[in-house]
């Protein structure tokens, strides 16, 4: 069984995933070594039929949408039974972009762990980020999105807790290094970029911010008491204003170089983008962006 990579997405980011998976396979060697597969959320009926319900998060009680930018998440956890438990996965978001030859990683003696990942920055060492996870799933028949999911709504297993991999026996998880799940840093030794901080996202420059922003256990936090409010008077994203440029010139040629070659190769077309933009899943320029980028044969992110 080749290994599989998997990439988590939903309407908002199905752009952003068809750009991972063609980096995945435009880099590598060996392409023919693995499979690369989307897990889309429109797809999973039992999600949807959570909409606007209570489920436990960060210890508060969150209403479940699953039109925000991240409901994609949960399907972290969906690869070891999408594989019937066998062979070797590697699940990354949509706004992961490999720059190297994934092979070295997807195929690396793992040391009996069945999940590698780096730590959330910042965190605690058991407190981990699950955004990029090499997975060894004949170790995690434990694993079952659906039930998992359902869980959160009986308030039994908290969101957070399971999205930072508390919940797993932490001597099944061993260290990745950074750079292979590299957090909105982008240099020679990056293997692949994650844009993390989502206000910057480089395709989604200008447009309304449709993410919710965190609020953490404590009910009468200033934090909490004023998004609480913000949302009761003004909507879900209500005051959140708009996305932001993002800092660094060359993670937004990486993206609209990767998606120009995909443009170029007829994976995504004139008609997709339009499409897109009419419904604010990337910036209204984006077309217009693209075609004015060189793409990555053309004019190299780092000089030789």
């Amino acid at each position: 069984m080749k290994p599989t990579i998997f990439i988590h997405t939903n309407e908002k980011q199905s752009i952003g995933a068809l750009v991972s998976k063609y980096s995945f396979e435009r880099f590598s060697a060996d392409p023919s070594a693995f499979d690369v597969r989307l897990i889309e959320t429109t797809n999973y009926a039992w999600m949807k039929n959570r909409e606007g319900q209570a489920y436990l998060r960060d210890g508060l009680k969150r209403e479940w949408l699953n039109e925000d930018l991240q409901s994609f998440t949960v399907l972290r956890f969906a690869p070891p039974e999408l594989m019937n438990y066998q062979g070797r996965s590697l699940v990354v978001d949509p706004d992961v972009f490999c720059i190297s030859d994934v092979n070295e990683l997807i195929a690396r003696d793992m040391r009996g762990v069945a999940i590698m990942a780096r730590h959330r920055a910042g965190s605690k060492q058991d407190v981990w980020a699950s955004s990029v996870m090499l997975l060894d799933n004949t170790k995690l028949a434990h694993w079952n999105v659906r039930t998992n999911f359902e869980e959160m709504f009986e308030f039994r297993r908290d969101y957070m807790k399971w999205i930072t991999l508390q919940l797993e026996p932490q001597e099944t998880i061993g260290l990745l290094e950074t750079v292979w799940n590299d957090f909105d840093q982008l240099s020679q030794q990056t293997r692949m970029l994650h844009n993390t901080k989502r206000l910057t996202q480089p395709w989604k420059s200008g447009l309304p911010v449709d993410f919710r922003p965190p609020e953490t256990k404590g009910a009468f936090t200033p934090k909490n008491v004023y998004h609480r409010l913000r949302r009761k008077f003004f909507g879900e994203y209500g005051l959140m204003g708009s996305y932001k440029p993002h800092p660094d010139p060359k993670q937004e040629r990486l993206f609209f170089g990767l998606l120009r070659e995909c443009y170029d190769k007829g994976i995504v077309t004139d008609g997709l983008i339009r499409h897109e933009m009419k419904l604010n899943h990337v910036r209204h320029d984006a077309l217009d962006l693209m075609l004015r980028t060189p793409t990555l044969d053309e004019q190299p992110l780092f000089a030789v």
